[in-house]
């Protein structure tokens, strides 16, 4: 389950909910919100949704 915090953070400033990850990814965010609003949104979702998935599947199937 994600955090609601950077699901509330991708939607009102999605720089910051893609703090933890490389530079280029947080640049590349900031840009996009820069440009545009919306943009930066949907790349935030989908970097946070990405990781939701990933971590998902490294979680042993009990």
């Amino acid at each position: 389950m994600l955090d609601v915090r950077k699901w509330i953070f991708a939607i009102i400033c999605p720089p910051a909910a893609v703090l933890n990850k490389e530079v280029g990814t947080i640049m590349l965010v900031g840009l996009l919100t820069a440009m545009f609003w919306v943009p930066g949104v949907i790349a935030a979702l989908f970097l946070l949704i990405r990781d939701q998935l990933r971590a998902g599947e490294q979680q042993p199937q009990v």
